[in-house]
Parts: structure tokens; sequence; C-alpha cells
């Protein structure tokens, strides 16, 4: 089971102050936003589904002449993605990778989730390393718009942006403001010359499915200040699929949502009483209590534990591993 999550891992994207970032949108009038909301929904509902999912992503101009370049990579797998709230203004979807093992038994790997908010105040963004901290959406820039914060396999979080849905071309997506985010276990791993990635992020439908699209400066200190080693972008294409065990993760999920729900709860109890969230990063794990958080649902869902029991130890490691900032 443990080979199959090193596998999966390889798949997420993962982790000096950090500058505001910026959005080239102007504001957006209360008549339009309004108009415009149920759309909205709609696109971000559409993510949900059961998809066979391609990961691209290519290095390609370098902004620091001694770096070397890296070759495209390319994985993939499949991915179910459910609604697992909607409160109208609020929407959060959970992925889940479903791989098959050599026995044709399936295993599930929790994987990314992705919370949308409508016209947020502030929202929970990557502020140096190790640490997540509250960031102000500008007043002026609140109407009409989503914030998308995305969380990594344990539910601590990952990035934040916010932006607004548009139609450029005939396509509707959207898009986020610059954001920072902490490198992706493929390249932590690597332990490479940059630390942290300045990002641009679209979700867009198609029609046979959706794409997300992400352009990556990767920023690395040098003489105390942070500058551009390389760029990258990444291409993540979700087709709709459903030939693979989507069962496996609906059952999955009906036996450890309680637990999670627990976890993102006491996830969101530290950021509001701690100021955000700090705690301490591994390359090839993510969050340092990562490991235990997801062991924990399979043997919630193998009946090895009660959830209450899960959710009692998930507490005192999330509380005991983070810090006030």
């Amino acid at each position: 089971m443990k080979s199959y999550r090193k596998i999966a891992a390889g798949l997420l994207l993962l982790t000096t102050a950090l500058p505001a970032a910026a959005s080239a949108h102007p504001p957006i009038a209360a008549e339009a936003a309004a108009a415009n909301f149920e759309q909205d929904r709609a696109d971000i509902l559409a993510m949900a589904g059961n998809y066979r999912v391609s990961f691209n992503m290519q290095e390609s101009t370098r902004w620091d002449p001694a770096y070397e370049v890296l070759d495209p990579k390319r994985s993939g797998g499949n991915e179910v993605v459910r609604v697992i709230e909607d409160t109208g203004r609020k929407i959060s979807l959970q992925h889940m990778l479903v791989i098959t093992g050599d026995d044709d038994k399936s295993f599930i790997i929790k994987h990314w989730r992705q919370d949308w908010e409508y016209e947020p105040a502030k929202l929970l963004v990557y502020s140096d390393r190790n640490a997540w901290t509250w960031e102000d959406v500008p007043e002026r820039m609140g109407t009409g718009r989503w914030s998308q914060t995305v969380y990594q396999v344990d539910d601590s979080p990952r990035y934040g942006g916010w932006g607004q849905f548009e139609t450029q071309g005939g396509v509707r997506r959207w898009r986020s403001n610059w954001t920072w985010r902490p490198l992706a276990r493929r390249d932590a791993v690597r332990n490479p010359v940059y630390d942290r990635y300045l990002s641009i992020n679209r979700h867009q439908p198609s029609p046979d499915g959706w794409v997300h699209w992400q352009d990556n400066t990767k920023m690395g200190t040098k003489d105390g200040k942070l500058v551009p080693i390389v760029q990258e972008y990444v291409l993540n294409t979700y087709i709709k699929y459903d030939q693979y065990d989507v069962k496996a993760a609906d059952d999955y999920w009906a036996a450890t949502k309680d637990y999670w729900a627990a976890v993102r709860a006491e996830w969101d109890r530290v950021a509001v009483t701690k100021g955000g969230i700090a705690i301490e990063e591994k390359a090839d794990t993510g969050t340092v209590i990562s490991g235990r958080l997801l062991e924990m649902a399979d043997e919630v869902q193998d009946k090895k534990l009660t959830t209450a029991k899960a959710i009692a130890e998930a507490k005192k490691l999330i509380e005991a591993n983070t810090r006030k900032i």
C-alpha cells in the first residue's frame, strides 16, 4: 500500500516573506457579478465527475543561464472528483486517485482538494517555507470574484488565489491573481536551486471535461533576493471517463468522510486561532504528519480503528505539530 502512495505522490502538486500578488483585471460591477453568479457556480460544479487525467509539465525559458532545463514530464491516472460541500457561496471538491495494482485490486489515494468561495474577505496563502498566513482580498477587487484554495492530501493548505470567470475567444475560464506556492514533490525531492513558485492558475471547462493550466515561475534566493530561475508550464487535462473502479473511490469516501470532515475542521481551527498554519514539511511526504493522517483513514475504512479514535489522534497531531504565526 505504501508503494502505491509513493507512486501517487509523484503526481501531486505539493512546498523571506513573499510580496503580495496582483491581478490584471479591473473591478467588476455588482450588476455583472449578479448576472454571472449561477454560471460561475455551474462551471465549478461541472469539475466533479469521473476522469482520465493527464499531467503534462514542461520547463521552457531559463532565466538563470547556469540552470539546465529539465526534460518534459508526463504522467496520468484515473481520478474521481466529488462535491463534498456546497453552501451556495462555497463549494468544496475532493479529488481521489484510483490506482489498480498488478493483482487488479484498486487502491484509493486521497488526492488534492479545492475550495471555492464567492467574494471572500480574506484567504489563506503560502507566505514562506512551512507557513501559510491570512491575506486580505483588496476591497475594490472583491465583488464578483471567487477564491480558490488548494489543499494537500492531508487537508493542510498548499496555495490560495482569487480571480474571476471570463470569456475570451469563445472560451470561458477562471483566472487567478499571481500566487505563491511551495514546491511540488516532483521538484522538492531533487533539492533544486529554486524553492517556490510564482504562478497564475486557470481552470476552464471543455467539451470533454475540463482543463487546469498553470504558469509557474520557479524562484530561488541569490544574494538575499528572490530571482527567477526557469519558467514552467503545466497542463492537466481531465477527460470524462469511467471505465475503472469508480465504486472503490466512493466506498472509500463513504467510510472515511466523517474522519476527514473532522480533520478539515481542525486545520480550520488552527488557522484561525494561530494566525495561519505553520508546520514542518518534508520533500517526499508534504507535512510531517501527512503519512499518519492518511494511514488512519485506511485503518478506519478497514475497521482497524474507530472514527472517533482516529479523529482524536488527528486533532492531537495537528495541534502538536503546528505553531503560532
